[in-house]
């Protein structure tokens, strides 16, 4: 899936839980929205977490 795709998906589910929700629904999918991409981007690789999980610091 494209970025463009992605980016248009996303502002249609925002959009949608802005308008039904409220603003308290909006912040809620926006949040885990965000938490959704930062497992993704761990998980296909693209995001190294090592250096926050460390446990010898230099």
């Amino acid at each position: 899936m494209s970025a463009t795709i992605a980016g248009l998906l996303t502002g249609l589910v925002l959009g949608l839980a802005a308008a039904f929700g409220g603003f308290g629904a909006f912040l809620i999918v926006a949040v885990l929205g965000g938490l959704g991409l930062l497992v993704g981007r761990v998980l296909d690789g693209k995001l190294d977490l090592s250096r926050f999980t460390d446990r010898e610091r230099r």
